[in-house]
């Protein structure tokens, strides 16, 4: 396979403004209110007045090992080869839900579909929308503080380094770097 590709996402940098999950919703015809490919998570420490937040936008992990691609039954996700991202068959997704129930990032959501029944549904790095190889997916290029990067993992890796971050931790060993607010 040829290298892994990935997410680096900078705490620091990011102000919970939404632009991310606005533009992946957007580009992708999402429905508001209905499910997040790209969420901005927030977590909180401490106690008035002495209240520390951070904010970290996440989407699919796009596992080196992916729990969902070994436990679909339809085989309607897969590893690319190419860049080791994490995309799904729409037409032999059957909405079963068991790739939900595998990701220990409950990553996939499901939308419910004309007719009845629901559809799996998750970020793909915006291969859905003809990205190219060397674009990134738009939530990075829409970020106005630059908190989030799309690239190779050797690269993201680097850039967490440099900011004290570290790879997420899991099994499934998530293709996603975080460097958290120094407090």
């Amino acid at each position: 396979m040829a290298e892994q590709y990935g997410f680096f996402v900078d705490s620091s940098r990011c102000v919970k403004c939404w632009a991310c999950e606005v533009a992946c919703q957007q580009w992708h015809e999402i429905k508001a209110a209905t499910v997040h490919r790209r969420e901005v998570r927030e977590e909180v420490e401490g106690a008035f007045p002495n209240v520390k937040r951070a904010f970290t936008s996440l989407s699919c992990m796009h596992c080196e090992n992916p729990a969902c691609v070994e436990i679909c039954p339809q085989g309607a996700l897969c590893k690319r080869e190419e860049d080791g991202l994490v995309v799904q068959d729409k037409t032999k997704c059957i909405g079963c839900k068991t790739c939900g129930t595998a990701c220990p990032f409950d990553v996939p959501e499901y939308l419910e579909i004309e007719g009845g029944g629901f559809l799996m549904d998750k970020c793909d790095g915006c291969l859905s929308l003809g990205r190219a190889a060397d674009e990134t997916p738009r939530c990075v290029n829409t970020c106005p503080t630059k908190a989030l990067h799309f690239g190779k993992l050797t690269d993201m890796e680097a850039m967490a380094d440099e900011k004290g971050g570290a790879r997420l931790e899991g099994e499934t060993t998530p293709s996603v770097f975080v460097a958290r607010r120094q407090h």
